[in-house]
């Protein structure tokens, strides 16, 4: 089967046609600033280069049929005709507490996501705008709904509720949710297949460290706990979100800066995280850490303060699952970044991690850190959200 696999934001929409027979990636690209000026596409036949050109792109409708204009080209496609897609994937934001799983999109699904989507009023709405768009476009074509909060939804009700006054659960549904769980579910499996074990005899920690990062407890193959909360805002300090912080500070910033409630978590969202700490320096790590070795002592403040809690997290997951067997690194910083990833190991030799120097040089392969021996086995294990959606997207079909 060939699967295409989409992710629609609220003005971009990145996709990958995958053949689940391989799980090769057939042709993968983005659409960028959809509904806005200078709109464009970035199209990638496999074993080709990326060919980025301007397009007139009004409206989601109008990126999925490029989309479909470009997979099907001549020169740059992989496909001869439609007919040839079986199915398509959707990642969707937020599913609540009504989905547990994967689920084949019909009309009842659609309408019990927008009953959530004040859970995720920024990402649902534009994930089911390229649900219907492709329902437009290619009708009678089967459609899976993968949602990033689903992996976590196993997690214990001592895990997941908030210590405010339960009528707030009871009326608004607010409570710890998690997010990136097709890239933790795809890791802890893929770790567990790399030593040759069952992931249900396992206690794995996922630490998904990129632009927006999350760690995870993976607990005989189930998440049971996760830093993200109702929202990606909470956890690990992030690329521009602020991460875990007293909630007070919201109002004190409100009244001094005569600003409202939603301007300051605006704030906290895109000015914060290591770009806001290292005083504008940069949300990329690669550049913190350039600038940290120079002698820019914010940058270096920034790399420490999120090292640190990254330290932090793994220590109460361990604890949380009364023992940890792995802990793997993944995502942009977590996959390529030995600097970030060493100042992390500092907090954690004391589970024994023994993480060897040399290997942790590398970049974006999968490998085994620890020496051999070690107690707690550490990996870095490149995620890939979209191979976890084609999966699901034939399981279903």
């Amino acid at each position: 089967m060939k699967i295409l696999v989409l992710n629609c934001g609220s003005s971009s929409l990145k996709y990958q046609l995958i053949d689940s027979t391989t799980e090769n990636v057939l042709a993968k690209g983005v659409c960028e600033r959809i509904g806005m000026e200078g709109s464009n596409i970035a199209h990638q036949p496999a074993g080709a280069a990326k060919v980025k050109e301007a397009a007139e792109l009004p409206d989601h409708t109008a990126a999925v049929k490029l989309v479909i204009a470009k997979l099907t080209d001549a020169a740059v496609g992989v496909i001869k005709s439609l007919d040839e897609i079986d199915a398509v994937g959707h990642r969707v934001a937020h599913g609540g507490e009504t989905f547990t799983g994967s689920v084949v999109i019909t009309e009842e699904v659609i309408r019990s996501i927008e009953a959530v989507s004040d859970l995720a009023p920024l990402h649902n709405p534009a994930n089911l705008i390229g649900v219907r768009s492709c329902q437009e476009i290619m009708p009678g074509v089967p459609m899976v709904a993968v949602f990033d909060t689903a992996f976590h939804q196993t997690m214990p009700r001592k895990a997941y509720l908030y210590g405010i006054p339960y009528e707030y659960y009871r009326k608004y549904k607010i409570r710890r949710y998690g997010f990136h769980g097709t890239s933790h579910d795809f890791v802890s499996r893929r770790a567990a297949e790399i030593l040759g074990k069952d992931r249900k005899d396992l206690k794995i920690i996922v630490c998904h460290l990129g632009n927006g990062a999350s760690i995870s407890a993976v607990k005989n193959g189930e998440s049971v706990d996760t830093s993200m909360g109702m929202t990606p805002l909470e956890g690990l300090i992030m690329g521009t979100r602020s991460g875990d912080l007293d909630p007070a500070i919201v109002s004190f910033l409100a009244e001094k800066e005569n600003l409202t409630a939603a301007q300051v978590v605006d704030i906290l969202n895109k000015k914060s995280g290591v770009l806001g700490l290292s005083d504008g320096t940069s949300n990329d790590f690669r550049d913190l850490v350039d600038a940290g070795a120079a002698g820019n002592q914010t940058a270096q403040d920034a790399l420490d303060a999120y090292a640190y809690r990254v330290g932090k997290y793994i220590g109460a997951y361990a604890a949380a699952m009364k023992g940890v067997d792995v802990i793997v690194f993944t995502a942009g910083a977590g996959e390529n970044n030995a600097e970030v990833r060493a100042l992390i190991a500092e907090y954690i030799e004391f589970l024994g991690t023994n993480i060897d120097p040399e290997r942790n040089k590398i970049r974006g392969e999968e490998v085994i850190l620890s020496d051999e021996g070690a107690k707690v086995v550490t990996m870095v294990i490149p995620t890939n959200e979209e191979l976890t959606i084609a999966r699901e997207t034939v399981r279903l079909v």
